[in-house]
This record gives C-alpha cells, structure tokens and sequence, in this order.
C-alpha cells in the first residue's frame, strides 16, 4: 500500500476520534512521537502531568488535532 492510501485509510478511519493504542517512537524535549499505525506517528506534545514517556512504551491516546491538508496530527493521552 502507498504513502497515500495509508494516510487516506487512517483518515477515513479516525476522522472521528476514539482512543487509539501506539509506541512511542522518540522523544524530544517538546513531546513525544508516538506510531498508532504502521507508517503514522503523531506527536504527543509534552504537557504538565503526564509522567515520563520512554520509547518502546505502550500508550493508550487520542487524536487530538488531523490537519489532513500537512498530513499530521496530534495526540492526548487518553
């Protein structure tokens, strides 16, 4: 399957929200990313609270912000 018939499928598929299972892939000083498909990371901003993230680690999250036109979105713990 294509870059694009991923990111298309992920779209049609979470448009809605709803919480998603991932791994976190890095992190940075402002966040984390985390992949909740294959190919699709999303950054988990660093936010007050959320306790430290190491990669390899299991998150539940949801997508907070889908900028389709950019092809990225934001997640929140969930």
């Amino acid at each position: 399957m294509s870059p694009n018939e991923n990111w298309r499928e992920f779209v049609v598929a979470h448009a809605d929200g709803g919480v998603l299972d991932g791994v976190v892939t890095r992190v940075l000083p402002f966040g984390a990313f985390v992949e909740v498909a294959q190919g699709m990371e999303g950054l988990l901003p660093t936010v007050g609270g959320t306790g430290p993230l190491t990669t390899g680690a299991a998150v539940a999250v949801r997508l907070d912000k889908l900028d389709v036109q950019n092809r990225r979105f934001s997640l929140t713990l969930a």
